[in-house]
């Protein structure tokens, strides 16, 4: 009895606790030039709901966060925050970055660079930070998957047509049980 209410507690411990090691965009293309990885970037708004449930419910997950952590460098990026970031040879700030506002910021220069024209929107970047593809809304873990598994093996480059993508799906066989 003992046992299984150890092995319980350390289930319920570990999967609490389970999460991605977030990043700074610099941090990750720091780290990339001596361990080359894909990177994951996520973008959200503080005032974002479902940019919080995928802190909660997602990114949570011991399966994703695992997985994420072993072949990303992962990059939280606040979407109307004020940081500044170099990249491609440009620096990228929020000029229109109101202090006081209360609720919705201007969007970042870096945010719109890259694509990202809602939240929650994760960005992919191959190991050399050039752009793979974006993907917008939010993902449960089980729904996340597919995808990070696709990107981090670089299958994506096999999948042309939606048929593809379509038997791609099929195939995939998810760790995270409903």
């Amino acid at each position: 009895m003992k046992t299984t209410l150890s092995m319980l507690f350390l289930w319920v411990f570990s999967f609490s606790f389970s999460q991605v090691n977030w990043m700074t965009m610099e941090q990750a293309l720091t780290a990339q030039k001596t361990n080359p990885k894909k990177i994951l970037i996520d973008f959200y708004a503080d005032w974002c709901g479902p940019c919080k449930l995928m802190d909660k419910q997602t990114y949570s997950h011991p399966i994703i966060s695992k997985y994420i952590n072993e072949n990303f460098y992962a990059v939280k990026f606040n979407a109307e925050g004020n940081q500044t970031v170099n990249f491609y040879d440009r620096v990228f700030t929020n000029p229109d970055f109101a202090t006081k506002a209360k609720s919705k910021n201007a969007m970042h220069q870096f945010a719109k660079f890259m694509n990202v024209n809602g939240y929650p929107a994760l960005v992919f970047l191959d190991e050399n930070a050039q752009p793979i593809t974006n993907l917008m809304g939010f993902f449960s873990a089980k729904e996340l998957e597919p995808y990070i598994t696709l990107f981090s093996k670089g299958e994506y480059k096999n999948i042309k047509t939606r048929e593809q993508w379509e038997n791609y799906q099929k195939k995939f066989k998810s760790k995270i049980k409903d």
